[in-house]
């Protein structure tokens, strides 16, 4: 009776979300941020001539296309196998579908501020084992981490192969790196909350809290694991950037394969540190900023651009839309089976 009521309690806010209204709102907004997009870029594309861009698309063919969707999904399907093995460390005792349709389903909140996408995971693992949101949360921080550790080891290792450097580079590599260290460290992460809270003297609930979630990230900081999930983080992020590569050299304009995926990885980043949700806007004007830098002209970067969004993030939302609601109609299945335990 104490864990039904208990779990009853903690789904309360959670419930809440799931109001129509709620849902048609995440829809709305994630469609307008699509449409202020491709506004954006076809105004982009029209200021400099139709004839050219259409030209640099027609130079694609279906299956140079699905070339670019089959790295996407490699990367997916690699961090969702890395979800897997954090999952199953943590010990929420679900099987790999399960996981999988966890991590993949989240993809359809990608837009939404406040990284819904994050909490709609939580919620279902929520559902399913009866786990508090505080509980789960390291496995979120642990993803994160593994992501930045990953682009941040790829974007250095970029830029010391490209023949030019890309401004701000370096300073997002370390700022990746030190955010990845921090949080795949617990004993250095508390040790930064202890010492934020002697120096600052108050918010004590914030530095507590802070510390709890350190001393929960333990369970990760097994060396075999941590190198485990970097390697497969190098590999999944590392075939979206190469399919960006591609994309550039199918287009007439290749800039060499270390700067192309310097450019996207960073642009990744940069867009992310916006605060956008996705990326959106700021990940796009990065990269076709950088690449007029290089000399590739209007025409070619703002296609290429549009594309590989296209075959990244909007792949990926649309991944998550057919999988959201199995997810959500599996969760519901298993919080009714463990309530009437």
């Amino acid at each position: 009776m104490t864990m039904t009521s208990t779990n009853s309690a903690s789904m309360g806010p959670i419930r809440r979300t799931e109001r129509p209204q709620k849902r048609w709102r995440d829809t709305a907004l994630l469609l307008a941020l699509f449409a202020l997009v491709v506004a954006g870029l076809i105004g982009a594309a029209a200021a400099t001539g139709w004839e050219e861009t259409k030209a640099q698309l027609a130079k694609l063919s279906l299956w140079q296309f699905a070339v670019l969707l089959g790295l996407s999904l490699a990367n997916y399907l690699l961090r969702g196998l890395r979800w897997h093995l954090f999952a199953a460390k943590l010990g929420l005792g679900l099987g790999t579908v399960a996981n999988f349709i966890h991590f993949l389903g989240g993809f359809a909140m990608s837009v939404t501020p406040g990284r819904v996408g994050e909490l709609v995971r939580m919620r279902w693992i929520g559902r399913e084992t009866g786990w508090s949101f505080e509980r789960t949360a390291p496995l979120v921080l642990v993803d994160r981490a593994s992501d930045l550790a990953a682009m941040g080891l790829i974007l250095g290792i970029a830029l010391a192969f490209s023949t030019t450097g890309i401004a701000g580079g370096i300073p997002v590599t370390v700022l990746a790196l030190i955010g990845a260290l921090v949080v795949t460290r617990p004993v250095l992460l508390e040790k930064i909350a202890t010492l934020g809270h002697r120096w600052l003297g108050r918010l004590p609930r914030l530095f507590a809290k802070v510390r709890r979630a350190a001393r929960s990230l333990q369970v990760f900081s097994a060396p075999g694991l941590t190198a485990l999930a970097l390697l497969i983080g190098l590999v999944g992020w590392f075939a979206e950037g190469y399919a960006f590569h591609l994309l550039l050299v199918w287009m007439g304009a290749d800039i060499g394969v270390s700067k192309a995926i310097a450019i996207f990885v960073f642009a990744s980043l940069a867009g992310g540190l916006t605060g956008a949700p996705g990326g959106v806007g700021g990940a796009e004007a990065a990269m076709v900023a950088l690449l007029t830098l290089e000399g590739v002209g209007p025409e070619t970067s703002l296609p290429a651009t549009a594309i590989i969004r296209v075959t990244t993030l909007w792949f990926a939302i649309g991944i998550g839309l057919i999988l959201f609601p199995v997810a959500e109609k599996h969760s519901k299945k298993a919080q009714n089976a463990l309530e009437n335990r």
